[in-house]
């Protein structure tokens, strides 16, 4: 295949872990920086845990600078908040907004209110395909399938893997297809996924591991 017809090959997402909060502020940002000038990262999602709007958005301004400073795109996502997470996000000058499990109205509502380009994403969608359509409908710039669940549990690769082809075939909304373990990588790099999500064990302490995942994606397509 020429060249010029060739797909894109994927880039990468990172995931930071759950309940993230100011304590791990600091050493967040130096590892998000290290991170992403070790590969291609298109984006962040930050899981950030619940409190109150301004230690949130402060949060954020902490944060997001490392990643947007490389190139990469930030996404807000706090599981429990009472709040207002586009306002979050707005504030915090994050690039959007990224949900789990969201329904279709909570999604369609989103997709309304987030202006000036910034970006909405959903994942908790992979046990259905119907879900994953009814999501993909409501304007949402990217699904993603895949990743860590609140309590450490993750689903099958050939879960993800099988459900992140399907996709990438069918529909033209962006996909993410995370990775929990550095093997993973290789194999979801090949559904033609647009995104390669790394969930952080394989990215906060090593910026090596980065550089071997994007290798693995270099040499995908």
């Amino acid at each position: 295949m020429p060249e010029s017809d060739a797909a894109p090959r994927p880039r990468l997402a990172l995931l930071t872990p759950y309940g993230l909060g100011a304590p791990e502020a600091e050493a967040t940002a130096a590892a998000l920086d290290a991170a992403c000038a070790a590969g291609d990262v298109a984006a962040v999602i930050l899981r950030l845990a619940a409190a109150d709007e301004r230690s949130l958005v402060n949060l954020v301004k902490r944060l997001a600078p490392s990643a947007q400073e490389r190139g990469a795109a930030v996404l807000v996502s706090v599981p429990g908040l009472t709040g207002d997470v586009v306002s979050v996000a707005a504030r915090g000058g994050a690039d959007g907004v990224h949900l789990d499990r969201a329904d279709e109205e909570t999604l369609r509502d989103l997709r309304g209110r987030l202006r000036d380009g910034r970006i909405l994403g959903t994942g908790g969608v992979l046990g259905s395909r119907d879900a994953a359509m009814v999501a993909g409908e409501t304007g949402v710039d990217y699904l993603m399938f895949g990743g860590l669940f609140p309590d450490g549990a993750a689903p099958e690769l050939q879960e993800v893997r099988e459900r992140a082809a399907w996709w990438a075939e069918i529909f033209e909304t962006p996909c993410i297809a995370v990775a929990t373990a550095a093997e993973d990588v290789a194999a979801l790099a090949g559904t033609g996924a647009e995104f390669v999500g790394l969930e952080s064990v394989l990215w906060r302490d090593d910026p090596e591991a980065v550089r071997a995942a994007q290798a693995q994606l270099d040499g995908a397509r």
